[in-house]
């Protein structure tokens, strides 16, 4: 990184991540911090141990963190059962001369053997799968490595089943055999079906690429989630973004062959698109800062997906916001904010003071003396970001944003409150009005603690603040942790 800068780069793409750690203590963050100061973006990955809550990586503000999504396009198969039952799956192996004729069905793990359920090398010697389409559950090693396990048994196809925790996920890979994976509902019913049949049987119809896909983008099951372990009062992750099923430069053999590109899924793919995204936005407009840039991607991200819904996760429920920040990244809006927060990087100076570290530890991030009682500390969600992140309590909680004008010279913004349940929300002022070019206006925003009743059994909220003019839309998140 630190030659990067040296070259003057404007743009850095980290497709890595160390997991939660003291911003002190990640190098990433450190890099990321002196890249900011010589005004050079930062897109990095927000890591792929989702979904549970609380799994990120990356967390630091000055850090673009990128989650994943799918996209419309499918590389369809489907797993045809004898019962008649077809269900949809993905898979990047296509052949135009595998039979449609159904054959014997079998799932080695059915006798409890956890090795041979996950077709690990070797683990299928013992049981006779030659020319049948055998069933193995994802996980434990890479679903090329099963592939090559039921190649070598003498398997025709295979069919990858997929745990509870990914759902309806079909992130794909290459294989060296006919394959397809499926999601949990249809692996449920794939089981099933072979516990209650003895003569069991299946095969996989190829239906090549599919576009359109009303669902996407969706949030992936493997999307790290927040909310930030290191500072909750910071929304993470920022922004979703393309990570499944991705054209990629590739150089890892599969079946003996090195491909120059392959298919591949992670945070690593969609981290990239906004590093991209983010340098085009640099070309257009390069007096803005890397906060400015972050700004305009989240405030203007979409919150539907291409159905008109909204964005769903690997369950098909409504995607909540530590899945996707602000929304996924919608680059022609980005082109055009309106308005931005910047940030300059002294200002993170308070923000970092107020996390209680040291003055030696912040000298470490920063690289050069501070001194915490020499400086007016401020909370996490004080600081200008484009996103609220408020942990609330039985007491209200007041705030301010500083928004500059990046649009026509002469604009009016009114503002749209979509409320949090359990708490009210103030805007001061209502109205804001711009009559110049990157005038800076302040607003006031005051969140009030309602009856706790009101919560029901929910840990938190969420929902938006927006300025509206006749051009612009600016959509600032808001989530809420009840404590």
């Amino acid at each position: 990184m630190d030659i990067a800068i040296e070259d003057g780069v404007d743009v850095l793409s980290l497709s890595l991540g160390l997991g939660s750690l003291p911003f002190f203590d990640d190098p990433i963050a450190i890099g990321a911090f002196s890249a900011i100061q010589s005004g050079i973006f930062v897109s990095c990955s927000a890591a792929n141990s989702g979904p549970e809550y609380g799994t990120l990586s990356n967390e630091a503000p000055w850090i673009l963190t990128v989650g994943a999504s799918t996209i419309d396009r499918k590389i369809a198969a489907l797993a045809k059962l004898g019962n008649g039952a077809k269900y949809q799956g993905e898979t990047l192996f296509q052949p135009s001369n595998f039979s449609s004729e159904l054959l014997p069905l079998v799932y080695p793990g059915l006798n409890g053997n956890n090795e041979s359920a996950f077709c690990t090398p070797g683990s299928l010697d013992n049981f006779d799968v030659k020319g049948k389409v055998v069933v193995c559950d994802l996980g434990k090693i890479s679903s090329v490595l099963k592939g090559q396990e039921v190649l070598r048994a003498g398997g025709a196809a295979v069919i990858l089943t997929s745990p509870e925790i990914v759902g309806y996920s079909t992130p794909t890979t290459a294989y060296p055999l006919p394959a397809v994976q499926v999601g949990f509902g249809a692996s449920f019913a794939i089981k099933s079906y072979i516990n209650s049949s003895s003569t069991a049987q299946a095969t996989i119809l190829f239906e090549g690429t599919i576009i359109g896909d009303s669902l996407a983008p969706e949030v992936v099951f493997f999307s790290s989630r927040g909310p930030s372990q290191e500072s909750p009062g910071i929304l993470k992750p920022d922004i979703i973004g393309p990570g499944v099923n991705i054209l990629a430069a590739w150089g890892v053999s599969v079946d003996n062959k090195v491909p120059s590109y392959n298919v591949v899924s992670g945070t690593s793919m969609s981290c990239p698109h906004l590093s991209g995204i983010a340098a085009l936005l640099k070309s257009a407009h390069p007096d803005w800062s890397p906060a400015a840039i972050k700004s305009a991607i989240m405030t203007t991200a979409d919150t539907k997906n291409l159905g008109g819904l909204p964005i769903v996760d690997q369950r098909h429920l409504n995607a909540d916001i530590f899945a996707t920040g602000a929304g996924h990244i919608n680059p022609n809006r980005a082109n055009d904010p309106g308005l931005v927060y910047d940030i300059h990087p002294d200002d993170y100076i308070p923000y970092l003071c107020g996390l209680s570290y040291t003055d030696r530890e912040i000298g470490i991030l920063v690289q050069r003396k501070v001194v915490c009682a020499n400086v007016k500390v401020i909370a996490e969600a004080q600081l200008n970001y484009p996103s609220f992140s408020i942990i609330l309590g039985t007491t209200s909680q007041y705030y301010t944003r500083t928004l500059t004008n990046v649009g026509p010279a002469n604009s009016t913004y009114s503002v749209d409150i979509d409320v949090p349940f359990g708490l009210g929300v103030s805007v001061n002022p209502s109205q804001i009005r711009f009559s110049e070019l990157n005038q800076k206006v302040t607003y006031s925003v005051e969140f009030i603690p309602q009856v706790r009743e009101n919560r029901g059994n929910h840990s938190f909220a969420q929902g938006a603040l927006t300025w509206i003019s006749q051009k612009h839309t600016v959509r600032t998140p808001i989530s809420v942790i009840f404590k």
